[in-house]
């Protein structure tokens, strides 16, 4: 997983990695949001879902601490990382903001 993970994060468009753990209320709560902000920004962006129960060693490398976790990269950098709940027009603002 590590190695492909690595090549899908060196994508020239952003990619937004959603942390979340299957037990995890607020992950389910953020699903259909990012499946809004996918229907908004379509083949702009490039959202990947990383179970960290199943994935740890993915977790503890980017240091996810918590779930949800939302982290874009893009060109192998991490341009943004937040925790937590977030809304979708805020989500789109700051993938945005935070492109190249």
């Amino acid at each position: 997983m590590s190695k492909k993970f690595s090549e899908i994060i060196k994508q020239d468009k952003p990619v937004l990695v959603d942390f979340i753990a299957e037990w995890c209320g607020p992950c389910k709560m953020m699903s259909p949001v990012l499946k809004e902000v996918k229907e908004c920004l379509g083949d702009r962006i490039t959202i990947l879902k990383i179970d960290v129960d199943k994935n740890q060693a993915l977790a503890s490398e980017y240091n996810v601490r918590s779930v949800p976790t939302l982290i874009l990269f893009q060109d192998g950098l991490i341009k943004w990382k937040e925790f937590g709940l977030i809304e979708k027009n805020e989500l789109i603002e700051k993938i945005i903001r935070h492109q190249n």
